[in-house]
């Protein structure tokens, strides 16, 4: 019943948005992007239709999701599979899609949630498999996908407290929809234990951690040395502040200041706010405490200013390599925190404050482990930087655990690749 009325009541609101279409493609802006991919109108290169290796949909909603997606391709594609069509949810998921996987992957928009949207883009695609990242349970999605008998995958499977709550009230949908995933990749027993009392048979059920915290193989000297050098940082002591949110800089501004005064070398500042329409204000703000900066973008040699804004997405993931001391944003503030593994990859320590409930799983493996420090305050991350900057084989030790722990994070897009090829064989089989 509540599935019908779903369907029902997407139908009718998408009768009413196609009406629209002309207006929001006038308007331009979010709801008016790419309305036709949207409608499942895609148009699709010769090459993707050519015999030969499988056809896998992997659909992945925004930036944190694609990262798992192109994690898995890179690993996917070292064992032989090359045709890769990619669906997301948002502009700049989709921008970021294109720029990553750039002649490796079909990346569009996903369909509106009704029947014959889908259905439009079913015919288009023809998947052989269809992989849904992390938790992104569209209903009208998956059911279709489950009745067309195409094989489908979960990876990264996680359902947070909230969440949870929410699909034990809606069991009776959520149930049917679940039972078409063939397998269903978790990243803590814990979420296994939630997807099992929604209806996934435990069998179906695979913890193996968190591939979005898995990347491949690169020489972090390398990537370091180049940034270091194309911005003239190679005798100075880099702090980056990734992923920041408002409110936040301007918290983090006396640390900076702090840490120039102890610091016995040049001390740059990068700065990458989460969201790129934040930069004139964080012009304006660095502006009224007279401190000149420099975008990221005009740095085509060495910069003279000792404050750099990122503005581009993307970058920060590999600029991160060029840091000494790396804060990790959306935590001094009540935004859920962001990816601190992406600092640990390269060898070094990670810091952030409080406020990390969407990444309490990574937070949970590089704290015990030294590879990571958690702050209540600016005040305290003032401090505990103060004595890594004096206390250099402390510093060196953090690296250390740092990188012991990047090397271990393989097993979960190996374990992952495994599953889906198994899907992959299974159909062959069949077909």
């Amino acid at each position: 019943m509540l599935y019908r009325f779903y369907t029902i009541f997407g139908t009718a609101c998408c009768f009413f948005l196609r009406v629209l279409i002309p207006l929001l493609r006038n308007r331009g802006g979010r709801l008016g992007y790419n309305l036709d991919e949207r409608f499942g109108y895609y148009q699709l290169k010769k090459t993707y239709f050519s015999s030969g290796a499988a056809r896998i949909w992997i659909h992945a909603a925004s930036v944190g999701e694609i990262q798992v997606a192109v994690n898995l391709i890179d690993e996917l594609e070292r064992r032989g599979q090359n045709r890769f069509f990619l669906t997301v949810m948002t502009e700049q998921g989709r921008r970021i899609a294109d720029n990553k996987l750039a002649g490796r992957a079909t990346c569009v928009m996903a369909p509106i949630d009704v029947p014959s949207v889908v259905r439009r883009a079913l015919a288009f695609i023809r998947p052989d498999v269809f992989v849904c990242v992390e938790t992104e349970l569209w209903p009208v999605l998956l059911t279709e996908i489950h009745r067309a008998g195409i094989a489908m995958a979960l990876t990264n499977g996680r359902i947070s407290d909230r969440s949870f709550r929410r699909y034990r009230r809606i069991k009776g949908l959520m149930q049917p929809l679940l039972e078409g995933f063939s397998t269903v990749s978790v990243i803590r027993a814990e979420d296994g234990n939630r997807f099992s009392a929604l209806g996934v048979p435990a069998e179906r059920i695979l913890v193996c951690g968190n591939s979005k915290y898995s990347y491949p193989p690169r020489d972090g000297n390398l990537v370091r040395k180049q940034y270091r050098q194309r911005l003239g940082l190679e005798d100075a002591t880099v702090f980056i502040c990734g992923s920041t949110r408002t409110g936040e800089e301007e918290l983090l501004i006396p640390v900076y200041e702090q840490l120039r005064k102890k610091s016995t070398n040049r001390l740059v500042w990068i700065v990458a706010p989460r969201h790129l329409q934040r930069l004139p204000a964080l012009s304006a703000l660095f502006g009224r405490y007279g401190m000149e900066t420099t975008l990221l973008s005009t740095c085509k040699e060495a910069c003279s200013t000792d404050i750099l804004i990122v503005d581009s997405m993307g970058e920060l993931a590999d600029l991160y390599a060029a840091g000494d001391f790396n804060f990790c944003g959306g935590s001094l503030v009540e935004k859920g925190g962001h990816n601190i593994m992406e600092v640990v990859r390269w060898g070094r320590p990670v810091y952030f404050g409080p406020f990390m409930d969407d990444f309490r799983d990574a937070v949970a493996q590089v704290v015990p482990g030294g590879a990571g420090f958690q702050v209540t305050d600016a005040e305290q991350l003032t401090e505990l930087l103060s004595i890594h900057l004096a206390n250099e084989e402390l510093y060196n030790r953090a690296c250390r655990a740092a990188g012991e722990l990047s090397s271990r994070q393989c097993g979960a897009l190996r374990q992952q690749a495994e599953m889906i090829g198994k899907l992959i064989a299974g159909q062959s089989a069949r077909n």
